[in-house]
């Protein structure tokens, strides 16, 4: 990965602090953007003295904000370096139904609209870098969640892991869409399962829930296990050329039957634009 530029969302934490310190141990460029200044600089502490790798770079933005969306992709931007590798992995899991800045349900607009909004903005500086490849962390969650396109902000009923399955099924829609729009150009994109991963994920629910979580602790994967997949999309010579596929423990995996919807897949595309001005 010596010369290639890999930008990694939601950096500072489990799976994505992990893949992290795997492509930095491979030599790759690696842009971090994190929430927190604090936690985004201990993990490039923890990268460089762990890897030697001092070629990091820190960004910071909440990825359920359009406008900071916006902003750290032109501040990315405006530093003509290439991107070779964007691996969307940020993501929320909400107990009770909270809402952005953008007045947009927050599972939905982190876990879904950040990943199209920021990808968007991208997708020309990674055309103009391909051969390159896009990874988006989604999850067989997709499973037990449905699009309600009169409803995708679960203004009428909300039901947590519905709401976040809903999420990760749109993150295999839009990979699917995405790698259509995308062929030929050099850019691919696939998603991924990561397993059930002990991470911070779901810990911004109380106490209760950061209690269960570590009850739980001891059956789930580490998130150096739950990043493998994504390292191997990110890096690995065996899917040079393969898109819009789904991938879990490192090998293509078939999504459940909505994932699988062309004519769903091309309706979020126009929804998710609608969403975020794109």
């Amino acid at each position: 990965m010596r010369g290639k530029t890999c930008m990694i969302t939601g950096a500072s934490s489990g799976i994505g602090r992990a893949t992290a310190l795997e492509l930095a141990g491979m030599g790759a460029t690696l842009v971090l953007l994190c929430r927190d200044r604090q936690r985004g600089e201990a993990t490039m502490a923890e990268i460089g003295a762990q890897t030697g790798n001092r070629e990091l770079t820190l960004l910071l933005a909440d990825l359920g904000v359009q406008q900071e969306i916006r902003r750290v992709a032109a501040e990315f931007l405006a530093t003509d370096r290439p991107l070779h590798v964007l691996v969307n992995n940020a993501g929320v899991v909400n107990l009770q139904r909270t809402l952005t800045a953008d007045g947009l349900e927050t599972t939905f607009a982190v876990n879904h609209l950040g990943y199209f909004l920021l990808t968007n903005l991208l997708l020309e500086r990674l055309r103009r870098s391909a051969p390159a490849r896009i990874v988006n962390v989604a999850s067989d969650a997709h499973k037990f969640g449905a699009l309600d396109f009169d409803d995708l902000g679960n203004e009428r009923r909300y039901r947590s892991m519905r709401v976040y399955g809903q999420s990760k099924l749109a993150n295999i829609l839009f990979t699917a869409e995405l790698a259509r729009r995308c062929a030929g150009s050099g850019v691919t994109v696939n998603s991924l399962h990561p397993g059930t991963v002990a991470t911070g994920l779901g810990k911004n629910n109380g106490a209760w829930a950061r209690a269960l979580i570590a009850l739980l602790r001891p059956f789930f994967r580490t998130p150096s296990n739950g990043a493998a997949t994504s390292v191997y999309l990110a890096s690995s010579p065996d899917v040079e050329g393969v898109s819009g596929k789904y991938f879990a423990n490192c090998r293509e995996k078939r999504p459940s039957r909505a994932a699988q919807d062309a004519d769903a897949a091309r309706r979020l595309w126009e929804v998710s634009a609608r969403m975020t001005g794109v």
